[in-house]
């Protein structure tokens, strides 16, 4: 069996949702004629933990750590916050929060961490990587990200040892979402697009987990068009067995897991819940996640408090428990090219989805071929939505192309282009 070597910031017990698509597809590889080995960061001090994940990975699986050196603790310093309070990614780059402080921390993560705030954990990943393909008859390299930091880690232990690099892009880099608001110098824009160029020029194959993704790169980098590949985020089966589809409670659930920032806030829906309400229906919104403080003054102002629950992070079980007893899924993109990783559970729970995201195409297409929902502009209201909830009855036979297991075996051809035996 060949072996191949996942480089991956996040891993179990942390509860970022990255670690979800390394994590099921190193479960499946084995199955398809690939050995997984996992490099990761020793501890992750930003995301929430999630312990019950530890018992997602197989106990024969070769899992080397890297000391990671992270600056939250700065931040936290910065912010007057205790040395271990917890942070939200919605809070860290929050625009309505003004104060000066934030507003350091924020020009010196933009400016001063590049690619991101993870660098510094890239010498440390490169040693230990080093004595990984020493020791082991490593055939290829995946590396994951964000953060992007792992696809430089990646680039140079396959240029040191000559073993193909295969990056996966679960977002964009240099024009990654939640930049566009804050200003960053030319200087660490040149940077930042070097690093990204030199790593899509010297890979093997390339991962987009979007289609749009994919075209936007081929746009930019010519050499993307001949070596990428679309796997999407998918979702695990294994996941929704345990689960059986609840009886509809009296009380309707509007539910969005993951979290939410201010530029994924659509207003107008807000208005029209609270119609809703007024006319006799019974709605209830639930969060699960980080939610933003713009979202939660909007949903203030348009009366919706006491019809709100924030449950904030839940272990994955938890979620998918949660996802089971709800009556519509929300899923709110942050752009064109992004296709959120809950939509595919969405799609699997078999829930309506209301969508949102402006000119995403991507997301359109999935829902109307699957016939699981709709997607609205953000200033939508989107009443259509409610009119039409008898409408959507997903196709299960569409979903099922998304099962990481399905993907996992397109992985493995692509491993086995790179790295023919």
């Amino acid at each position: 069996m060949q072996k191949v070597l996942f480089i991956t910031y996040f891993w179990p017990p942390s509860g970022k949702a990255t670690l979800h698509w390394p994590l099921k597809i190193i479960q499946h590889l084995p199955g398809f004629g690939w050995q997984p080995l996992v490099l990761t960061a020793d501890e992750d001090t930003f995301s929430s933990q999630d312990e019950s994940l530890l018992k997602e990975v197989a106990p024969d699986l070769k899992v080397f750590k890297a000391r990671a050196l992270e600056p939250f603790g700065l931040y936290r310093r910065l912010l007057g916050k205790e040395k271990n309070a917890p942070l939200t990614a919605s809070e860290t780059i929050s625009t309505t929060n003004r104060g000066f402080r934030h507003r350091l921390a924020i020009w010196i993560r933009m400016n001063l961490f590049v690619p991101d705030a993870r660098i510094g954990w890239y010498w440390n990943a490169v040693r230990k990587g080093k004595q990984i393909l020493r020791s082991e008859n490593i055939q290829a390299i995946v590396s994951i990200g964000p953060p992007h930091t792992t696809l430089l880690v990646g680039k140079k232990l396959s240029k040191e040892f000559g073993i193909p690099h295969i990056p996966v892009f679960i977002d964009p880099w240099v024009d990654i979402t939640y930049y566009r608001d804050f200003k960053r110098s030319v200087l660490t824009l040149a940077l930042d697009r070097h690093l990204e160029r030199s790593v899509i020029e010297e890979a093997s194959h390339i991962v987009f987990v979007t289609e749009s993704m994919r075209e936007d790169y081929a746009r930019r980098y010519p050499a993307v068009q001949n070596k990428s590949h679309v796997l999407y985020w998918g979702y695990n089966e294994e996941a929704f067995h345990e689960y059986i589809p609840k009886s509809e409670p009296a009380t309707e659930i509007l539910l969005h897991a993951g979290n939410i920032f201010d530029y994924q806030n659509p207003k107008a829906l807000w208005a029209t819940l609270q119609k809703e309400i007024d006319d006799g229906r019974n709605l209830k919104i639930v969060f699960i996640g980080t939610v933003s403080p713009g979202i939660r003054q909007s949903i203030t102002e348009a009366g919706l408090s006491d019809r709100t629950e924030f449950k904030g992070f839940l272990p994955y079980h938890k979620m998918i428990e949660e996802l089971s007893a709800a009556s519509y899924v929300m899923v709110c993109a942050t752009e064109k090219r992004h296709v959120p990783g809950k939509l595919f559970e969405y799609l699997r729970s078999g829930k309506p989805i209301i969508a949102f995201g402006d000119d995403n195409e991507e997301i359109r297409k999935i829902l109307d071929e699957s016939k699981a929902g709709m997607i609205f502009p953000y200033s939508s209201n989107a009443q259509e939505f409610f009119d039409r909830v008898p409408t959507f009855q997903t196709s299960m036979s569409v979903v099922r192309r998304f099962n990481r297991k399905e993907i996992a075996g397109s992985l493995a051809k692509i491993l086995s282009e790179s790295s023919p035996s």
